[in-house]
């Protein structure tokens, strides 16, 4: 009898798994679909999915329209880079949790030492504004709020353990993205202290906006910390008396960072730069906002295809199966590897 009932839930459980499945996958398919179809076909309801002809129009008109290879090639850049430029910081970083914590935390810092910091945070800002007769605003406003917020998280994250530390990190995900556009965009599209004419070099030209230079940094600090999660989990596995060998065989940090941690985390480093690919690959909300022509990536590839004077709901498919089918295709070969990554430490 208990063998039923369990047969019973487990058939219940995947009957369940199937329908969500289904549904999270149909938007996918509808989209799949209506690149095929015409305009009027893809916009008529109900769909006529099978009996309709099937075209490839759309993808020649995309193609015609938009230098597809341009924007494809973009978004390898950035995606590329920020990745590389990503574990440059995450490994040391996970390292240094994973194998040189601070068991302990550090004397905790009372209410009144953090409300004289942000004071004195407070009062150079406005002595800084009022010895340089209140002109370079911004550049004293961003000061201001570095000083008041950055330093004493910094602080905090300072007087923490490593699970603090980490949990604080891992914190920087949950706020919306747009209560930092303003900033950000001001950073990018304003020159200020460095981009000027410093008469031996010229700069005042040199922006941020719709450039690699500044889209690659972004989305490396937007996923750095879900990249020293990933590498902290992977790292906690590997024997630390591997680590003190090498080190009693005379290998320098360098070379225990390179020749032995390195390797042996192959496998979680590898699935930490796919979950990164795959991150990148999709951000749209910066891409939007911050690039135009020169850096924009595939998400501003298919924002094209969304206009006011009309639904073009059969060319937006189109643009939508052509941005993600390179990603597609390298999560389905590497889905195993990506599992491996996202699961690995929850079961002992």
């Amino acid at each position: 009898m208990a063998i039923k009932q369990s047969r019973n839930k487990t058939i219940f459980l995947t009957i369940v798994a199937w329908a969500i499945g289904i549904i999270m996958f149909f938007p996918i398919f509808w989209t799949a679909v209506a690149a095929f179809k015409t305009e009027s076909d893809a916009y008529s309801l109900p769909q006529n999915w099978l009996s309709t002809p099937w075209t490839l129009e759309n993808f020649a008109i995309v193609q015609e329209r938009s230098d597809y290879i341009r924007y494809i090639f973009n978004t390898t850049v950035i995606v590329v880079l920020s990745t590389l430029l990503g574990l440059v910081f995450a490994i040391p970083a996970a390292w240094s949790m994973a194998f040189a914590p601070n068991p302990e935390p550090r004397k905790p810092t009372n209410a009144k030492t953090w409300l004289t910091m942000i004071f004195g945070a407070l009062v150079i800002c406005f002595l800084g504004l009022y010895f340089t007769d209140w002109k370079p605003v911004n550049f004293f406003v961003g000061l201001a709020l570095l000083l008041i917020f950055v330093v004493p998280a910094s602080l905090w994250a300072w007087n923490q353990n490593t699970s603090g530390t980490l949990l604080w990190m891992l914190s920087t995900k949950m706020m919306p993205p747009a209560g930092a556009l303003i900033p950000i965009y001001l950073i990018f599209n304003r020159n200020g202290l460095i981009f000027k004419d410093w008469g031996w070099i010229n700069l005042s030209h040199f922006t941020l906006m719709d450039s690699f230079w500044g889209m690659v940094p972004l989305m490396t600090l937007l996923n750095l910390p879900i990249i020293i999660w990933m590498l902290f989990t992977y790292f906690k596995e590997i024997p630390v008396g591997i680590l003190e060998a090498a080190r009693m065989d005379g290998a320098s940090l360098w070379n225990e960072l390179y020749r032995v941690l390195t390797p042996m985390a192959l496998p979680g480093i590898a699935s930490t730069c796919l979950l990164n690919l795959i991150l990148s690959w999709n951000e749209a909300f910066w891409s939007l906002n911050l690039t135009n022509k020169f850096a924009a990536p595939l998400s501003f590839f298919i924002s094209e295809y969304s206009s006011p004077e009309g639904q073009f709901w059969a060319k937006l498919s189109a643009a939508s199966i052509m941005a993600i089918a390179p990603i597609l295709v390298v999560g389905w070969f590497s889905q195993k590897q990506l599992v491996r990554g996202l699961t690995f430490g929850a079961v002992k």
